[in-house]
């Protein structure tokens, strides 16, 4: 365990830097934009000295260096600024939009993940047989076709051709749901609202499977490949060798070495998958992250716009971390420093 907690404090270490460079080039990108914050921050019929002492009030008016300066010094006590559009502050828009986009990727990604264990599987069992070029075949057209355009199948064939599922907004609007831990499906069981559940749970259920549909393909050729790796292994011909079944080969002694590339590439999908939610968000009206951040956009907010984008990258740093972690506990060969 004490091995596990300085690997993985190292790699915290390794993050602060990430995350100040990463915002480093965001604010520096931001503010090379045509795009003048003080001015629109103001009302239409503000003065030019109006404007002029508001860009001296957020500090616009020094060199690029102490602007950074004084935003990180804001950032490190909570403070990202305020949103142009909106006048809040940004960092309570990110933290009211994360939990539905974090709950959305959880579900594409148990999703992807059963898609691309049970495909894996099937793309092993196939094997040296004449289904496995069909296999192949399909995962490749699987691997083509991107989560945004999944989004849109599913809308035509599952809420247009045959209504059976909403592809819009998060709830049905008959229902109200009192905000406890911003996440839809847990706050709608500690209201005691089963109905609220069963819809914010059909609602999730096409962008969900749109992301899911998306990285699954990987997930399978990744497993399969790690199978047919193991299965070269001299300690797999010795454990045939006394006897013991095809099946529990596969489950108890090839499956567990196979799934550690599996898992890492898993985690490394995860991070995609978060960032991918932005398109799927926006063709399905899901109130997360990736609305906000197209919103922020097409007004240039750039406090949320650089917000948005320090959460997604604190997010995939605490996915790398946390796969980091799995794979030091299921492989105990990793553990030494």
């Amino acid at each position: 365990m004490t091995t596990i907690l300085f690997l993985l404090g190292r790699r915290l270490l390794t993050a602060i830097p990430i995350l100040l460079t990463v915002s480093v080039l965001l604010f520096v990108a931001l503010r090379l934009l045509p795009v003048d914050p003080a001015a629109m921050s103001m009302p239409p019929n503000a003065t030019t000295e109006d404007i002029e002492a508001k860009r001296r009030e957020m500090g616009l008016d020094k060199p690029l260096p102490a602007q950074y300066a004084i935003w990180l010094r804001g950032a490190v006590h909570g403070d990202f600024g305020k949103s142009i559009q909106l006048r809040r502050d940004a960092s309570q828009l990110v933290a009211t939009s994360l939990p539905a986009t974090v709950q959305l990727a959880l579900c594409a990604m148990l999703i992807a993940g059963t898609l691309g264990i049970g495909g894996g599987l099937l793309l092993f069992h196939l094997r040296g047989g004449p289904a496995e070029t069909i296999g192949d075949l399909g995962t490749t057209v699987l691997l083509s076709v991107p989560e945004f355009l999944w989004a849109l199948l599913f809308i035509l064939l599952f809420g247009v051709l045959v209504p059976i599922l909403p592809f819009i907004g998060q709830l049905g609007p008959q229902f109200s749901v009192a905000s406890v831990t911003g996440f839809l499906l847990l706050d709608t069981l500690l209201a005691g609202q089963p109905d609220a559940f069963i819809s914010a749970l059909a609602h999730l259920v096409l962008p969900a499977a749109a992301l899911g549909f998306a990285f699954s393909p990987a997930i399978m050729r990744v497993l399969r490949s790690s199978l047919l790796d193991v299965y070269h292994e001299d300690y797999i011909r010795q454990v045939r060798l006394r006897g013991i079944g095809e099946w529990r080969i596969l489950v108890v002694h090839a499956l567990p070495n196979a799934a550690l590339p599996t898992l890492t590439l898993m985690g490394v999908q995860f991070g995609f998958l978060f960032g991918g939610t932005l398109l799927v968000e926006i063709i399905y009206s899901f109130p997360g992250l990736g609305n906000l951040m197209v919103d922020a956009v097409r007004n240039a907010d750039l406090p949320i716009i650089q917000t948005v984008g320090l959460t997604y990258c604190i997010v995939v740093l605490l996915i790398g971390m946390v796969v980091d972690a799995l794979v030091l506990i299921l492989n105990p060969r990793l553990r030494t420093p």
